[in-house]
């Protein structure tokens, strides 16, 4: 099983990831680890942090001359910000001048329950752990699984359909022949646009209202969409509720921060409609097998794979640290006062796409690892090819 921690603050001397269970023998590079961090870093919107940032992983164990020897692989990305922090957030010294505690809690931000929960007298250790920072890691850590799902013939991408009232067509034809190619080419092509849209006319769109918002001191939120392509049929179980695949994606999925909904496929709106347009048929074609002219359940059926492109959508909160301050109170003195800024971005829903590509990875490498076993990569790489080779056999009898 493939699990993965990380640690550290958002201005202390660097993030960690220990990824554990990752199959001996997957090749990996040190360029995709970085590309995939450099791609979380862009984006329209973004804030002064980015510009100080390059974010870069060095790899600490688990790979030997480029290939993972089964054992915990160890990460490390080093906040270039740590500098201007060294007294504010000092490990073990006590700073020459008092550090001024924050004390004003921002609506919509760990800010208050976290304080409360750890009984502490200063906001600031809150702030640090809870910032999105923090997704630096969890997308070195998730690339890894990544790389072994890719070399397996299973790609993640995503894209950005809506930041506030900027929302794409009902239906974009692009996306399924974007898909026919994988996954990533989805991504790459998402990647082209500053706001991660396929959409032109959405595109500026957006971008007109990220610049709106921002000259009012304000933030914005949106939907990202995600597919994972080259899954096969059968993967995670009904048979436990913690076996069950969609609850373990759409988990993941609201682990990121500030992302406050899920769901697979579009599930909200076929909750309004009769079933006989909300489920995908069977068709047995001759000579081809099982085919489906509809994916409206997502690609899961049962809380398995239907052997179907998966897509889920996640909707992104607006950031809840606002130049124009919100109203709040002070919990030094329990007085009335407007909330405080922190150094944030106006909108950062192009980079939370990239972040939710890289936590499901694992996700769906464990249910792969599940169905199939094996210790090493070409131990479960044959197994794979034996499945899929299973799967053809049944529908084209």
């Amino acid at each position: 099983m493939i699990r993965y921690f990380t640690a550290g603050e958002s201005h202390g001397p660097a993030l960690t990831a220990i990824v554990e269970g990752l199959p001996a023998g997957v090749t990996v590079s040190q360029q995709e680890i970085d590309a995939q961090l450099q791609r979380r870093q862009q984006g329209y919107g973004r804030g002064g942090r980015m510009k100080i940032e390059s974010d870069k992983a060095e790899v600490l164990s688990g790979i030997r001359f480029g290939k993972t020897i089964g054992s915990p692989i160890s990460l490390l990305i080093r906040n270039r910000d740590w500098e201007n922090w060294t007294a504010t957030m000092a490990r073990f010294e006590n700073p020459v001048t008092e550090v001024p505690k924050i004390t004003i809690p921002r609506p919509g931000h760990a800010d208050l329950a976290g304080k409360i929960k750890y009984g502490f007298d200063d906001i600031r250790p809150v702030i640090e752990r809870s910032s999105a920072r923090e997704t630096a890691a969890r997308v070195a850590a998730g690339t890894l699984a990544r790389i072994f799902l890719r070399t397996l013939g299973i790609e993640i991408g995503s894209y950005v359909s809506a930041i506030g009232s900027a929302a794409e067509p009902a239906h974009n034809p692009e996306i399924e022949k974007l898909l026919r190619d994988g996954a990533e080419t989805l991504a790459l092509k998402a990647d082209a646009s500053p706001v991660r849209m396929l959409d032109n006319t959405t595109e500026h769109s957006a971008i007109a209202a990220i610049d709106d918002v921002k000259q009012q001191g304000d933030t914005l939120g949106g939907v990202i969409e995600i597919f994972i392509t080259g899954v096969p049929m059968g993967l995670g179980s009904y048979v436990q509720h913690d076996r069950r695949l969609d609850a373990d994606l759409v988990s993941a999925l609201l682990s990121i921060q500030a992302i406050k909904g899920a769901e697979i496929g579009r599930a909200f709106d076929n909750a309004c409609k009769p079933g006989s347009r909300v489920h995908d048929e069977f068709h047995l074609v001759p000579g081809k097998g099982l085919e489906r002219k509809t994916n409206r359940s997502g690609g899961l059926e049962g809380s398995m794979t239907s052997g179907q492109t998966i897509h889920l959508r996640a909707a992104m909160k607006p950031i809840s640290s606002l130049v124009s301050p919100l109203h709040s109170f002070d919990l030094a003195t329990m007085q009335p006062t407007l909330s405080r800024f922190e150094r944030s971005d106006t909108c950062a829903v192009p980079a939370a796409g990239v972040v939710a590509e890289a936590v499901i990875a694992p996700v769906i490498a464990n249910a792969l690892l599940e169905k199939l076993g094996g210790d090493h990569f070409e131990e479960i790489s044959s197994r794979l090819r034996n499945y899929r080779r299973y799967l053809q056999e049944i529908f084209q009898a």
